[in-house]
């Protein structure tokens, strides 16, 4: 074994990386471990290559937006907020700006420029980053009270501690020791990019409990084949309902998109999570859609009977064709039992109220999610009420610290999920030096 007394971080991810840089600044020696054969994969590939790093939303918005244990981040972000990312982004020469919905993007608008920064300032603060080295097993030993004061014996009492990591082990055989270990090595979403859930693994070997993985921020599969029909189609302005068991739990306005398997887009993203935890309790899972949502029923009859009026010679497909997308018109009026072929003048007032209802609630079937590999988060993961929410250490092994992905923290698209990275990141950066 390399016997030397550093912090080993397992992962150079967002979150590995930045625990990587804080405990460098605090002058700890620092060996971050990459299983790849680059660091920053995912961050790479991150907002569709912009790398989304953060929010300009207030902290409480902030933790609004990050329904997978967001509360529990309230620390992190207290000691290390969206100011400070941007702030440390504009000292490693990489400015920012704001964009809709407070996304905050890199003025370059590349992803490359993120990570190239954060790599760098690894470098000159001398932090050893190797790259190709996959650990297989974080290196503990148990803590044996001792000395004749009791002293030790007594501090021994008042934690949870009875055992402490000191270090990895490599594939290869090598082994690197430390007064410290931080894991960040992601969730499972993205495989390709060497998330494939290890640090999960090595938490349950050592006694923690992990929440079951399932994949959010995933576009949703559907057994209505109209859907799947109009693959291309977007809309927005709609908002979309999550029901489970006929009960809505959860709804979304917006933007969404109709795919060769389902739905996706924004909207759908963001109801992901909730619809991937209602199935695999293996309910009934449905999506309704409102395609105007800013009009009431009342309203919306009234439209339609202007739109009536004005088309009613024309068949009710092409009478229509001021109020939907032409691909959507149909399926709209299947679910409402009306032919497209019908004459406009011989829809009832019935008919009408009954095709107002649709256009308000139009009814798909998810079948499931998309792979947890296709997910762009994971939800789930190393379980949060073992983990100190200051310091990021493990409750059940002293100086064992996680950060980032691999615990059972996940937000919604917006820069939410790399804020949490950084802060989780910086807080086990921060205290793995600290705190030994």
């Amino acid at each position: 074994m390399e016997n030397v007394d550093k912090v080993i971080v397992v992962g150079a991810g967002p979150a590995g990386m930045m625990a990587a840089i804080k405990a460098a600044e605090n002058g700890a020696e620092v060996v971050l471990l990459e299983k790849m054969n680059r660091p920053g994969k995912k961050m790479l590939i991150t907002g569709k290559g912009r790398c989304n790093i953060t929010n300009v939303a207030e902290k409480q918005e902030l933790i609004r937006n990050i329904p997978g244990n967001g509360k529990f981040l309230y620390s992190c972000l207290k000691a290390y907020d969206n100011e400070d990312v941007q702030l440390f982004f504009l000292t490693l020469g990489v400015p920012t700006k704001v964009e809709r919905g407070g996304r905050v993007f890199p003025v370059s608008d590349k992803a490359a420029d993120v990570v190239d920064a954060m790599v760098l300032q690894l470098h000159e603060l001398g932090v050893k980053l190797i790259t190709d080295a996959r650990v297989t097993e974080i290196l503990t030993e148990d803590m044996e009270a001792s000395g004749s004061d009791g002293l030790e014996k007594a501090v021994q009492k008042e934690d949870s501690h009875s055992q402490r990591a000191v270090g990895v082990k490599l594939a290869d055989g090598r082994e690197y020791q430390g007064h410290s270990v931080i894991v960040a090595t992601g969730g499972m979403s993205y495989p390709g990019t060497g998330s494939t859930g290890d640090g999960s693994r090595w938490a349950v070997r050592l006694g923690h409990r992990v929440v079951k993985q399932l994949p959010a921020l995933v576009p949703l599969e559907t057994e209505d084949e109209w859907v799947k029909e109009l693959q291309g189609l977007a809309l927005k302005n709609v908002r979309a309902a999550l029901l489970s068991e006929g009960e809505k739990i959860s709804d979304m306005f917006g933007e969404m998109l109709f795919t060769h398997f389902g739905v996706s887009g924004p909207i759908v993203l963001s109801l992901s999570r909730q619809a991937a935890q209602e199935l695999d309790k293996g309910r009934f899972v449905e999506l309704e859609l409102d395609l105007k949502p800013a009009l009431t029923m009342e309203q919306l009859d009234a439209r339609l009977l202007r739109d009536f009026e004005k088309y009613q010679n024309k068949e009710i497909k092409n009478g229509m064709r001021d109020l939907l997308p032409g691909r959507l018109i149909e399926p709209v009026l299947d679910a409402a039992y009306l032919k497209p072929d019908r004459p406009v003048h011989t829809i009832t007032r019935e008919e009408r109220r009954k095709l107002a209802e649709v256009l308000k609630c139009l009814p798909m079937i998810i079948s499931g999610t998309r792979p947890i590999a296709e997910a762009i988060v994971t939800a789930g993961g190393v379980d949060v009420k073992e983990i100190d929410p200051k310091t990021m250490e493990s409750k059940l092994v002293k100086g064992l610290y996680f950060a980032g992905e691999t615990l059972d923290i996940d937000g919604y698209t917006g820069g939410y999920n790399l804020q949490a990275a950084f802060s989780m990141g910086a807080a086990a950066g921060n205290w793995s030096v600290w705190n030994n």
